[in-house]
């Protein structure tokens, strides 16, 4: 076993927040078999070696790094292949460009960007790196959408509905002061708030499952609930590329949390739904076809783990991301958000989805 393990691929975990505890490490517990977790870093001292505890079982010679010096070492360090980048979100997009300048492949957490501005800067500075043997540095983006079954199999079904006709998009968050991200400052400072953080997620599905692009958008937003960042509360027409239209209505707090996305065709209807079956919590899926029987099907959350694993592999292999992760997808997230809440500012204006 030691053997093996001297040959697996090296990475780090720069951040040590809630994400990066209760997914990043738990994931790469997961698929330990092919990758090592080799450093964790943090801003201070403290919460880097407690965070390595957490990975301790699995990962037995973790290192901690902390503050400026343990970030020059993870950039150093020529065995750690890749690093995965989860911080707050106004930071990740330098910190993951100076990754990517010293030779890391990364894989950055959500949002790709604060804005579209930012993410085409980056974009143009990460484009102007040497194309290093065998292929420049891969920067993916973990939104993990894109990597769950649930979504995989439905785009699948769409040619089977015949000719998109209206598309629903139904977001009622579970926001409140439980949920353990209610009090993080980083997304509470972003300009939109939670619904760009939480947003780029439901937009991924969407984009996902129609396989075409968000051409216009005409919004609506207000502030509700004073208790979160304005504004809480979002309502888009939408129009993609191929002529069809839809609608998101997006609520980040409700008393009654539901999130589902629905395709209506020609031909049948393709439905998404979060649940929970056999005490799995994930997504059910159901198809109506021409004949008007509906197939259900349930598919438990796995897209981190599937979306790590495809990270690795890409970074072992030296090819580019996996399309679904690329930094692109993420900044084309990012621009269908802004444009709804550009529209909502200019009172429901339409307003053309920038083009990455």
């Amino acid at each position: 076993m030691a053997g093996d393990g001297e040959l697996l691929p090296r990475i780090a975990v720069v951040g040590a927040g809630i994400f990066a505890r209760t997914q990043y490490i738990p994931r790469l517990r997961e698929i330990s078999h092919l990758v090592v977790l080799k450093a964790i870093w943090s801003r201070t001292q403290e919460s880097a070696e407690a965070a390595a505890e957490l990975a301790r079982d699995f990962a037995p010679g973790i290192e901690c790094k902390w503050g400026d010096a343990g970030l020059e070492e993870i950039m150093g360090d020529p065995s750690i292949l890749g690093v995965a980048v989860v911080l707050a979100g106004q930071v990740q997009v330098e910190l993951s460009l100076k990754m990517l300048k010293a030779g890391k492949h990364v894989i950055q957490e959500k949002p790709a960007s604060g804005s579209s501005t930012e993410a085409e800067t980056a974009l143009s500075v990460y484009n102007s790196f040497p194309n290093k043997l065998p292929c420049k540095p891969i920067w993916a983006v973990g939104e993990n959408y894109r990597f769950e079954p649930a979504f995989v199999e439905s785009s699948k079904l769409m040619d089977d509905i015949g000719d998109m006709m209206n598309i629903q998009v139904i977001v009622e968050g579970s926001m409140n002061s439980s949920n353990p991200y209610f009090n993080s400052s980083w997304r509470r400072n972003f300009v939109g708030g939670f619904i760009l953080d939480m947003g780029v997620h439901f937009i991924a599905g969407l984009r996902m499952l129609v396989g075409s692009e968000v051409a216009t958008v005409s919004s609506i937003s207000r502030h509700v609930d004073t208790d979160l960042p304005p504004p809480d509360n979002i309502c888009s027409l939408f129009q993609l590329e191929n002529g069809c239209a839809g609608v998101l209505v997006f609520a980040v707090k409700s008393r009654s949390p539901k999130i589902l996305w629905r395709v209506d065709g020609t031909k049948g209807t393709v439905q998404i739904e979060r649940g929970v079956d056999g005490g799995k919590h994930g997504y059910q899926v159901l198809f109506s076809n021409e004949s008007g029987e509906c197939q259900k099907t349930f598919y438990p959350f796995c897209g981190v783990h599937e979306e790590l694993k495809a990270f690795v592999h890409d970074m072992v292999q030296a090819s580019k991301a996996e399309p679904r992760s690329s930094y692109v997808e993420g900044a084309r997230d990012v621009a269908v958000l802004e444009a709804m809440l550009e529209s909502s500012a200019k009172q429901g204006a339409m307003v053309q989805v920038k083009k990455f």
